[in-house]
């Protein structure tokens, strides 16, 4: 494979730059990013940025992918370190690693999971990189179910319900039912609600031995799935 043009090369190195300038404009403005106020401290002609982002709407989509694409990293690499038949050091594992990433980057976790963008539409592009840390979660509890150790839960889910989750787990590839399913989503969902109240302060009076509880929160949700 030959080498990458000079001109390839400048360009990727600009785009780099300008998504850089970019994330330190989430942790003071936010999601209210100016492509005009890039390039400004860029000292670059707006004129100029557009021809690396056409819009905001396709910076911030950049900015979105490369986040979800860290964050399941992350999650993906703390879940491989446990032994793989340890189900419940697994699930831990990548609570924790989803947790370190987003108090480590604040600005790029409320773009994830704060309040909406007004006026953007996050395009298709942004669904396989977020599916990723549900997708490692999910298949912790589609190993154990396989090897025997998770057992399904009573069938309470009700219709239509019952075909929403059969949907999903088309789209993460696998076969569980739709108990187990629901199960899972309840550990993911509850993830990112912990998450979200520790970093946007929601807790920050009420519970100050934050690591203790998120520990116990996770053990807890690890009960409701059924891991052993």
């Amino acid at each position: 494979m030959s080498a990458p043009s000079i001109r390839a090369r400048v360009r990727a190195e600009m785009i780099d730059e300008i998504k850089t300038v970019a994330r330190r404009h989430l942790a003071t403005d936010g999601a209210n990013l100016s492509l005009r106020a890039v390039a400004r401290e860029m000292g670059m002609a707006s004129s100029a940025v557009y021809r690396y982002f056409p819009s905001r709407d396709e910076l911030l989509t950049a900015l979105i992918i490369e986040a979800y694409d860290a964050l399941g990293t992350a999650v993906e690499t703390a879940g491989a370190g446990p032994d793989r038949a340890d189900l419940r050091a697994r699930w831990s594992a990548c609570c924790r690693a989803a947790r370190r990433w987003a108090l480590a980057h604040p600005a790029e976790y409320a773009l994830l999971y704060g309040s909406p963008v007004p006026g953007y539409a996050a395009p298709t592009d942004t669904i396989e990189p977020a599916q990723r840390p549900p997708v490692t979660l999910i298949g912790i509890v589609n190993d154990g179910v396989a090897a025997g150790r998770v057992a399904v839960p009573p069938d309470d889910v009700p219709e239509p319900l019952r075909g929403d989750l059969a949907v999903i787990a088309d789209a993460l590839a696998v076969d569980l039912p739709a108990a187990l399913i629901a199960r899972t989503m309840a550990g993911w969902t509850h993830l990112f609600g912990l998450i979200s109240f520790e970093l946007f302060g929601r807790i920050n009076n009420a519970l100050p031995h934050r690591d203790l509880y998120f520990d116990h929160q996770i053990d807890l949700m690890a009960d409701v799935v059924g891991l052993p």
